[in-house]
């Protein structure tokens, strides 16, 4: 399809809609669940974010690429999203560090892209009727049959998209920050071994991890809690990952036998997959939270964190108080849960990405709150993350 010598590129939704637009990077078909993400920057560390695997992202910011492409900022060794969709692509980069314009590294990774379409009203329709499937496609010409394509998708829920992003086999992880760019090193000397399950992990947490003194070993979803245990870890870091936490039992049911045991922190699915091992529900959001300016109170210390999000589903609150769980943050836009721990067990999580790439980084004590329950074996006191906090500010 072509409309002069540009490639057409339509993107249809469930409901019957069809944008109509020029494509940019990969070419063929492609389906997923379409989200928008209002971040202002970072759509590379977006791109490479696994917990995206499945979905088609539209970028709210109006123009994307004007940076380009730095290979040391990529979150994972490739693009995990289905499709790619913004107002306006920059062709020109300005950027001392880039190696290349977006465009060329969506070609190389064959990630179907879409420019010049109606973000904003995509944005509102999604926003309305909540995330939709939707199909991508610089090969079919007719809308009636995208249409159908997009209602005949697979649904993403209740599907296990974990073991598409996961490793097969147990690594160690040794690098910290290493750009100059990065923020300030904490310092910390290496002091604890952490296993860290690997359900679509980002790099920039593994970093954080080793620059709060964490020696890291990162081992699949599968990996029995028998064989975590023998290890003999001073933690375990649950990570984040894509989908729906509901068909990830095999992970629950690990998680469960590691409670009480030794020291939990997770994260993002990690969070859900925690509440649901100590017996919590879990809910489908409407159309989920994706960017870099979501508001989080810390019921702990009463101060609000500007965080970085990307996560479909919630722990329901209710269920998760009658298993014992105390909640420690929440979401100022729509009161949703994003953090607990425990009174009697040694473990917290959140739902957001402390670890930023791309975001704010209000919320990187955490990873000391995490250095904090394994020196002492409890869960992080309202205390005790004020403490964090200031150690933060304090290397700024």
């Amino acid at each position: 399809m072509t409309s002069g010598d540009k490639l057409v590129c339509k993107l249809a939704l469930e409901d019957g809609t069809v944008f109509i637009g020029t494509s940019f990077g990969g070419r063929g078909t492609r389906f997923g669940e379409v989200v928008f993400n209002t971040s202002m920057m970072g759509y590379q560390e977006i791109l490479t974010d696994p917990s995206y695997r499945g979905q088609i992202v539209v970028m709210t910011c109006p123009q994307i690429g004007n940076y380009g492409v730095t290979d040391e900022d990529v979150e994972s060794k490739k693009p995990w999203v289905e499709g790619f969709a913004v107002k306006e692509l920059s062709r020109r980069y300005s950027n001392f560090r880039a190696g290349q314009p977006l465009d060329d590294y969506l070609t190389r990774h064959g990630v179907v892209s879409i420019e010049g379409i109606d973000t904003r009203a995509l944005t509102r329709r999604l926003r309305i009727k909540g995330s939709l499937k939707g199909v991508i496609s610089t090969e079919t010409r007719d809308d009636v049959d995208l249409v159908r394509m997009a209602i005949e998708a697979e649904d993403i829920v209740g599907k296990d998209l974990v073991q598409s992003v996961a490793p097969d086999h147990a690594y160690e992880w040794k690098r910290g920050f290493e750009s100059p760019f990065a923020m300030q090193p904490r310092g910390a000397q290496t002091q604890f071994d952490v296993v860290a399950l690997d359900f679509g992990i980002k790099q920039n947490i593994l970093r954080n991890l080793i620059e709060a003194g964490c020696r890291v070993l990162v081992v699949p979803p599968t990996e029995p809690a028998e064989a975590i245990l023998e290890r003999g870890p001073d933690g375990i870091f649950l990570s984040n990952g894509p989908g729906d936490p509901e068909p990830v039992r095999y992970a629950r049911e690990t998680i469960a036998h590691l409670v009480g045991k030794v020291p939990i922190f997770g994260i993002c699915l990690g969070h859900q997959l925690l509440g649901m091992a100590l017996g919590a529900d879990r809910y489908k959001l409407k159309f989920g939270h994706h960017g870099g300016n979501q508001p989080v109170k810390n019921l702990a210390t009463g101060r609000v964190e500007i965080t970085a999000q990307n996560h479909c589903y919630a722990v329901d609150t209710d269920s998760l108080r009658k298993v014992g769980g105390v909640p420690t943050h929440v979401n100022l836009n729509d009161q949703t849960l994003e953090g607990f721990t425990h009174p009697d067990v040694p473990l917290f999580s959140v739902q957001y990405h402390p670890e930023a790439s791309p975001g704010p980084h209000d919320a990187t004590y955490l990873f000391d709150c995490f250095v904090d329950m394994m020196t002492g074996g409890r869960a992080p006191t309202a205390e005790q993350m004020a403490e964090a906090q200031k150690r933060l500010e304090s290397r700024r």
